[in-house]
C-alpha cells in the first residue's frame, strides 16, 4: 500500500516535471505559432486532464465504506450462528430454544453481544443473569460467544485500519490532483517580455559588461511582479547578481530581488536568474533549546526558511516521549514538512500530507506535534497551524496574546483537524514559538499567564536572546531542572 502510494506521487512529479520541459523547449513554437490571447495552451490541457484523472481516483476511494465503531448486524449474526453451531446443536433443548423461541432467543443474544461493545461491567452481568434463566448451557454459550465476539472485534480493527489508509490514499491523491491544477495554472503564465522593455534593460546591462538574451515575466495573482533573465558577462568579467537587480528594479520602477539561494554572480557562461518583487519585511529569529535530563538528544525539531513567494516558515515538531526515538519522529515530522512547503504546498495541505504519511506508517504511537507559522513577508499577516502543539505568543509593545490548539497531535487519526488562526503583524512584533515542555515547567493552571509575564519582563531585543530569556526564566520554576525536552523558538519581524 505504502509503496504504492510513493509511486503514485512520484509519477505525479515526474508527469510535472516533463510538461515543464515541454514547456521551455516549446517556448519558440507556442510564440511562432501565434496562440491568441486567453486561448489554451494544449499541455496545459494535459495537465488539467491529469488532475481530473487523480481526482476521480480519489472519489472512488471516497465513496466506498466508512470506518463503524460497531459491530454490523451481518457481524453479529455470524456471532450468534457460530455459537449456536458449537453449543446448541448438541443440546436436547435447541428445537425448543430455537424453534418456538428462536425470536426472543435471538434478541437476548443480540444484546448480550451489544453489552459486550458498550463495556459497562454491570450492565454485562445483569444481561447475562437473565440468559442463564433462560439457557441450561449458559456457561459454555457465555465462552463461546465471548471468543468469537473477541475475533470479529479484532476484523473490526483490521477494518477500520484499512479504511483508514484507504482515506488516507484518497487525500494524498486529492492533494496530488490540486498540486497540478496549480502547476497548470502557472506553466503557462510566462511570457516575453516587451520589445521596449527588453531594449531598455539590454542597454543598460551592456554599460555594465552584462549580455541579456532574452527576458520572460510572469504576473501572480497577488500582482507580485517576476522576471526570467537569460544572462552572461563579457569575457573575463564578473558581475553581481545584485547589480542586476538594481538596474532592474530601476526599470520596473518596483524593488526587485533574486530569489534565495539562486546565483550570486555574471560570469561567462549564459545561465537563467530568476527575480521577484522584493518583500516589505525581513524576519529574524533566534532558537534556545534545552533537553531532558538523563537524555542525550532532544525529541524536538524544527525549521525556520524563507522561500521564494515571499513566506517565511517557522515550524516546531515534538515527538512523544523523549531521546532517539522522539527525534526521529519529530524529524519525520520537519523534514516532510520542509519539503512540501518547499514544493509549494500550502501548510494546511503539506500538515494533511505528513498526518497522512504518519497514519500510513502504522507504527504504534507514532505520533508527533505540528506547530506552523506561516508569515507572508509582502503583507506582515501570520497563518497559525497546530496540531497537538503548545501555545504560541505574539508580543507587541506591552501586549502579549496567545494563540493556543486543543487539536490532536499528527498521526493520532486520518480526519485530522487542525487548529487555525490568522493575524496582522506590525514592524517591531515578536513571534515566540515553544513545545510543551517550556510550559508545562509553569504553575499548573496559569502556565499561559505565567509565560505572558515573563515575555513581558524579558528587555532584551534580538530573538536569540529573547529566546535564551524565556527559557531560563522558566527553568528557575523548576529548580533549574529539565523534566522534559524544551525548546523556545523566537522571531522578530521588521520593516525593511
Amino acid at each position: 500500500m505504502q509503496e504504492w502510494i510513493v509511486a503514485m506521487l512520484v509519477i505525479s512529479i515526474l508527469l510535472i516535471f516533463r510538461d515543464m520541459a515541454k514547456t521551455i523547449l516549446a517556448r519558440r513554437t507556442r510564440t511562432e505559432a501565434g496562440l491568441l490571447a486567453g486561448e489554451e495552451h494544449p499541455q496545459k490541457e494535459r495537465i488539467i486532464q491529469y488532475a481530473q484523472s487523480f481526482r476521480k481516483l480519489a472519489d472512488t476511494f471516497y465513496g466506498m465504506p466508512y470506518r463503524r465503531d460497531y459491530l454490523s448486524s451481518g457481524q453479529v449474526n455470524r456471532i450468534l450462528a457460530q455459537t449456536r453451531e458449537q453449543v446448541c446443536e448438541r443440546c436436547f433443548q435447541n428445537s425448543l430454544c430455537w424453534g418456538e423461541r428462536s425470536s426472543e432467543m435471538a434478541r437476548g443474544g443480540e444484546a448480550l453481544i451489544r453489552t459486550l461493545e458498550e463495556g459497562e461491567e454491570e450492565r454485562v452481568q445483569e444481561i447475562r443473569g437473565s440468559w442463564m434463566s433462560v439457557c441450561g448451557h449458559s456457561g459454555q454459550f457465555w465462552q463461546e460467544l465471548c471468543v468469537l465476539f473477541r475475533e470479529e472485534r479484532q476484523n473490526l480493527v483490521w477494518d477500520n485500519r484499512m479504511i483508514e489508509n484507504r482515506l488516507a490514499v484518497a487525500q494524498q491523491l486529492t492533494e496530488t490532483s490540486r498540486i497540478l491544477e496549480r502547476a497548470a495554472e502557472n506553466l503557462y503564465d510566462l511570457t516575453p517580455a516587451g520589445a521596449d522593455f527588453q531594449k531598455e534593460l539590454s542597454r543598460r546591462l551592456g554599460r555594465r559588461h552584462v549580455i541579456l538574451k532574452n527576458a520572460w515575466m510572469m504576473e501572480r495573482t497577488e500582482g507580485r511582479r517576476q522576471v526570467f533573465l537569460s544572462l552572461r558577462a563579457r569575457s573575463g568579467q564578473c558581475v553581481a547578481v545584485t547589480e542586476v537587480a538594481r538596474i532592474l528594479s530601476d526599470i520596473c520602477g518596483m524593488d526587485m530581488a533574486p530569489v534565495q539561494g539562486g546565483r550570486s554572480i555574471v560570469n561567462g557562461d549564459f545561465h537563467m536568474l530568476h527575480f521577484v518583487e522584493d518583500v516589505s519585511y525581513q524576519l529574524l529569529y533566534g532558537v534556545a533549546r534545552l533537553t531532558r535530563e538523563q537524555e542525550k538528544v532532544s525529541g524536538d525539531n524544527y525549521i525556520c526558511r524563507q522561500e521564494e513567494n515571499g513566506k517565511f516558515f517557522l515550524c516546531l515538531s515534538d515527538g512523544m516521549g523523549s531521546g532517539m526515538e522522539a527525534f526521529r519522529e519529530s524529524e519525520t515530522v520537519v523534514e516532510l514538512l520542509e519539503q512540501f512547503m518547499e514544493s509549494g504546498f500550502t501548510p494546511e495541505t503539506a500538515a494533511k500530507m505528513v498526518n497522512s504519511a504518519l497514519v500510513l506508517g502504522g507504527r504504534e504511537g507514532m505520533f508527533s506535534t505540528v506547530d506552523i507559522c506561516a508569515v507572508d513577508l509582502y503583507t506582515g499577516i501570520c497563518n497559525f497551524l497546530k496540531a497537538g502543539a503548545s501555545s504560541t505568543f505574539i508580543k507587541r509593545d506591552h501586549w502579549v496574546e496567545a494563540i493556543s490548539s486543543e487539536s490532536p497531535a499528527a498521526g493520532l487519526v486520518q480526519q485530522a483537524e487542525f487548529d487555525m488562526a490568522s493575524r496582522k503583524l506590525y514592524h517591531g512584533d515578536y513571534l515566540i514559538m515553544m513545545t510543551d515542555g517550556v510550559l508545562d515547567a509553569l504553575p499548573e493552571d496559569r502556565e499561559e499567564e505565567t509565560m505572558k509575564e515573563i515575555i513581558l519582563d524579558i528587555r532584551d531585543d534580538t530573538p536569540k536572546e529573547i529566546s535564551r530569556g524565556i527559557l531560563e526564566r522558566v527553568l528557575g520554576y523548576s529548580d533549574y531542572r529539565a523534566k522534559d525536552d524544551m525548546t523556545v523558538v523566537a522571531a522578530g519581524l521588521w520593516k525593511k
